[in-house]
């Protein structure tokens, strides 16, 4: 980053349990604790805070996902309080997995899907007066051959299919299905991000869109304790936060807020910030205090270029907040 602070930077999390694939389904969802842990990590009211959902759509005779489903379930109850819904219109998810069943890169001709879907977004927006509503896309991480999947997309979209983006999302799990070094975990995750943006997005003529973090974790579990994944969460914001300026990064998702099973051994079992019960494991705390101090000082930022000596902006208290978010 430019100045080597945060900018700009929104916080959001995926309240759900629902996760990959689990050997075990845990309790189910608890809208009255989700609201709760909500309200505890956006800290003050009405602070920009996203909330992720998922909504698959399914045509007759879809042998990838059957039937349309949303999760969390009722998302809309968790909105409100300056709690928004992700990007409101993210097309597809993680296109770029070609070997998953449940993601949509396993479908033979997604690329046509994705762009269509993009065009239609933006068109529906339109004709019903939401000029503003922000469409976009993601990917995991682009390695190997998979490099060219944004200039394979926009060579084939063209001028008018990144005319039609607003940001692209980045789902990425560091040192969770390839083992790093915890002392080499910095270093990895400021190198993939700078690539990222510099090799796969700008290539491809997306180098001037937001980019946002839609999906972050790291699961407990055997061998996997908590305490590590609170110091795996305070470094990976910590380089996030640090880049958002030179990176152009404008939001960062957590995922997930509970377990899915908390008694399960599988990799997607654990990947809460709470177990399946709502008792927050540490990263929960990490996470809030780091919501907390990184708003408060892009307050201060955002005071020092206004011109501002409000005290209640250098507290963070003041109602302009809510204009932080500049997604």
């Amino acid at each position: 980053m430019k100045d080597g602070h945060p900018n700009a930077l929104t916080f959001g999390i995926y309240p759900g349990s629902a996760i990959g694939d689990t050997e075990l389904t845990g309790p189910p969802d608890r809208p009255d604790k989700i609201n709760q842990a909500l309200a505890q990590l956006q800290g003050s009211p009405g602070r920009p805070f996203i909330v992720r959902a998922y909504e698959a759509y399914a045509d007759a005779g879809d042998t990838v996902h059957t039937a349309t489903s949303q999760t969390p379930a009722g998302y809309d109850r968790y909105l409100g309080h300056g709690r928004m819904l992700d990007l409101v219109a993210q097309i597809a998810e993680e296109p770029n997995i070609s070997g998953h069943p449940k993601l949509d890169g396993a479908y033979p001709r997604i690329a046509d899907a994705l762009i269509a879907g993009v065009r239609a977004a933006k068109d529906k927006a339109g004709r019903r007066g939401l000029a503003g509503m922000k469409v976009g896309c993601n990917s995991s991480p682009l390695l190997g051959p998979d490099g060219t999947f944004f200039v394979n997309l926009t060579r084939a979209g063209g001028e008018q299919f990144i005319a039609d983006l607003d940001y692209i999302g980045l789902d990425f799990f560091p040192d969770v299905f390839r083992p790093i070094a915890p002392a080499s975990l910095v270093t990895a995750v400021q190198g993939l991000l700078a690539a990222h943006r510099r090799d796969n997005l700008a290539t491809a003529g997306l180098g001037h869109l937001p980019l946002v973090i839609t999906e972050h974790g790291w699961p407990t579990g055997p061998g996997r304790t908590p305490q590590r994944q609170a110091e795996v969460l305070r470094a990976v914001i910590d380089v996030v936060s640090r880049n958002a300026g030179e990176l152009g990064i404008t939001g960062y998702i957590h995922h997930t807020l509970r377990d899915s099973c908390s008694a399960g051994s599988g990799l997607f079992s654990q990947f809460g910030l709470m177990t399946d019960d709502y008792t927050p494991k540490p990263a929960f705390h990490v996470y809030q205090d780091l919501i907390d101090t990184l708003s408060r000082l892009m307050l201060d930022q955002a005071a020092d270029r206004d011109g501002s000596d409000m005290p209640g902006c250098r507290k963070g208290l003041c109602q302009g907040e809510a204009n932080v978010d500049q997604r």
